[in-house]
């Protein structure tokens, strides 16, 4: 992997986002050698991954380079590649572009989309976990729009402008009312030959209420604005098939759709390995104690989604959301250091900064610890909290120049399809 030789202490670092870039930088130029590790070549900032999807912002706006993020750190690098294998005995990790022995390794590989074993919708719906994959249900809907313009079929135009979102929590919420703004705001100027009261927007949730990790407040509210942008939130309805045409639910509901976004949940990332025993099943996370050390292992670490630290308070982890990532990224950082010098650790302790979501203009919900408020000053709180939580001073320019565009202008600017997608003909 061409790293240089070094008597400084090699902490590797195994993924990009909120908690591998985290500890990456609360090592910056400190006394050891870290090595980061990704199979992309930047950070994505995943909370706005939706507005890549609905067309309000381009993928550069919340993708930022890693190696710019570690540029002045020293004995700091990046290789792009996957770790495929580690062996514990040895120290040593095995990847596409050759091996690389460690002093300590810490595991922030995060989550994929969780389809719960339905070949059948994981071979047919759109999930949204990378930009490469926001980018596809972008050209999508825009591709929907153009075929239903063109449409002299009732029943294949109603399917073509039938919007499926399975999943009610942040990120089905958050798109299903970006998807509602593209409806009410754009379908009527840019597709003058479409009636835009065809277009339907479906949230499908399994549980009894929309944002289920929210309070009681926020999911009631957040339902009442997606009401008002006209998206229909159906409870307790689970998919239970669906073959590109036709979403069946586990009830009467049956919904001719050639678009079903999957937000639906996601599972840990493990790299092989490890002892199975330290792999939890229901989760495909790794159990780690207070220090975020991998059950069984002195030198091996893992961060955020892909850990599972079960506390009084957390019995069953952590939210899988970007502030525990980011507050054990830090922690560890230090805990690292201490370790290295043989002093005590320690413990980690989540500080929750509450919880928020946005339906759409003007609406949105926020969950603090002592209060809990929606509308538009949740919407704008929303707003300066993701905007200020960007990488890079750029991106958080373009940001605010798009979403004030969009606002004045109700519009959303990146309506093109640069790479045309074409569904799976599973």
């Amino acid at each position: 992997m061409n790293i240089p030789e070094s008597k400084l202490p090699r902490i590797v670092i195994v993924g990009g986002g909120f908690a591998g870039v985290s500890m990456a930088k609360s090592l910056a130029n400190k006394n050891v050698q870290v090595v980061l590790i990704d199979k992309r070549n930047y950070h994505t900032f995943q909370p706005l991954l939706y507005q890549v999807s609905s067309a309000g912002l381009e993928p550069d706006s919340i993708a930022y380079p890693l190696r710019k993020i570690i540029k002045n750190h020293k004995h700091t690098y990046f290789r792009l590649t996957e770790v495929e294998q580690i062996d514990a005995d040895k120290k040593e990790i095995h990847t596409d572009i050759g091996s690389l022995t460690f002093d300590y390794l810490i595991l922030a590989t995060g989550t994929k989309t969780n389809y719960f074993g339905n070949k059948a919708i994981q071979a047919h719906s759109m999930p949204m976990k990378k930009v490469p994959q926001a980018l596809n249900i972008r050209s999508l809907i825009l591709q929907n729009f153009e075929s239903a313009a063109v449409s002299n079929n009732k029943t294949d135009r109603e399917a073509l402008l039938n919007f499926v979102i399975v999943g009610g929590g942040p990120t089905g919420v958050e798109l299903a009312g970006a998807i509602a703004e593209l409806k009410n705001h754009i379908l009527p100027r840019d597709y003058k030959d479409i009636d835009a009261n065809r277009m339907q927007i479906h949230l499908l949730e399994g549980n009894a209420r929309v944002l289920p990790p929210m309070s009681e407040h926020a999911s009631k509210k957040a339902e009442q604005f997606l009401q008002e942008l006209g998206v229909k939130v159906h409870c307790n309805t689970f998919v239970k098939d669906y073959d590109g045409k036709t979403v069946t639910t586990n009830s009467d509901l049956v919904l001719q759709s050639e678009t079903l976004i999957w937000a639906a949940g996601v599972t840990g990332r493990p790299v092989k390995g490890l002892d199975a025993k330290v792999v939890m099943k229901h989760s495909n996370r790794y159990k780690v104690n207070r220090y975020n050390q991998v059950e069984g292992y002195d030198s091996i670490f893992a961060l955020g989604d892909i850990a599972l630290m079960e506390t009084e308070a957390f019995p069953k982890g952590h939210p899988q959301v970007a502030q525990p990532a980011i507050q054990q990224g830090k922690l560890l950082g230090k805990n690292i250091l201490k370790l290295i010098d043989k002093k005590p650790l320690k413990a980690f302790t989540y500080n929750d900064k509450g919880s928020m979501a946005t339906v759409g203009r003007n609406k949105a919900v926020v969950d603090l610890k002592h209060y809990k408020f929606a509308g538009f000053f949740a919407w704008f709180v929303w707003m300066f909290v993701h905007l200020m939580s960007l990488v890079g001073f750029r991106n958080r320019v373009i940001v605010f120049f798009n979403w004030s565009y969009n606002y004045i202008n109700f519009d959303k600017a990146a309506r093109l399809i640069i790479r045309p997608y074409h569904k799976s003909k599973k």
